[in-house]
């Protein structure tokens, strides 16, 4: 049974939805080879399945949605299954901003772009600026992206202005290394959400989940619906976050 909206359900710890849920999206291919399908079909469902997310995330009052679309780890996989993921994020980036637009949905993305296509770059420049300005929810797609290596990277930001005199080393502070990263406009997530089964990270927002709550679901990602979301929010509902502090 479906269950009601989250508005709806009995208070609990966390009565209100969180702000910034970020999610892990796993087991594409693993649906695709239970049904003896190939690699891409698992893709295909998958983007589905995002689309059934970013409707269910606004009716359910999340702000922020943060999805995990390609790892830095991903551009190891084979070619003919990098091939197929560009060509669906480049049909996506045709296709769906339209929509994305007149929803009142911001698009951003966080990333290294340098290893995508000149013509998938210049697609996510115009659906960012296209889109600045919404205010409905904010869609984040991480594209060729590494924890690891946005930590780097802003840390070489902070050095350089260090050595240009721009700033003293006693000037870095936890809000300074937090401005330089990817997501330096945007809340550190609430809910962290990963499917498949997996209990694990995969280098997914290593600093800005330092607080966040955790839903670790059996469900492959293509099958992911609103019942499933709805049960990760009940769960999320019922922790007590203490952020380090007593009760």
């Amino acid at each position: 049974m479906v269950k009601e909206g989250f508005a709806s359900r009995k208070k609990s710890k966390n009565s209100e939805p969180p702000v910034h849920v970020a999610i892990i999206m796993d087991g594409n291919g693993r649906w695709a080879k239970k049904r003896m399908l190939p690699k891409v079909a698992g893709h295909k469902r998958g983007a589905d399945a995002v689309r059934r997310c970013v409707e269910d995330a606004i009716d359910l009052g999340i702000r922020y949605l943060t999805l995990y679309a390609f790892s830095s780890e991903n551009w190891n996989r084979p070619e003919d299954e990098v091939n197929d993921l560009m060509g669906l994020l480049h049909r996506y980036l045709t296709k769906e901003v339209d929509e994305l637009d007149d929803k009142n949905i911001r698009l951003a993305f966080i990333g290294d772009r340098s290893k995508l296509s000149p013509d998938i770059r210049a697609l996510i420049e115009a659906a960012e600026q296209r889109t600045l300005n919404n205010s409905r929810l904010c869609l984040t797609l991480a594209l060729s992206y590494g924890g690891r290596a946005e930590i780097v990277d802003a840390a070489r930001k902070l050095a350089e202005q260090v050595q240009a005199g721009k700033i003293s080393p006693e000037d870095i502070s936890e809000e300074t290394f937090s401005g330089k990263l990817h997501t330096h406009d945007i809340p550190d997530p609430d809910l962290i959400i990963r499917t498949s089964g997996e209990q694990r990270i995969s280098n997914f927002l290593l600093w800005q989940i330092a607080y966040a709550e955790f839903v670790f679901l059996d469900v492959l990602w293509p099958d992911f619906n609103r019942e499933v979301l709805e049960q990760a929010l009940d769960e999320y509902g019922g922790r007590d976050r203490r952020f380090g502090a007593r009760p």
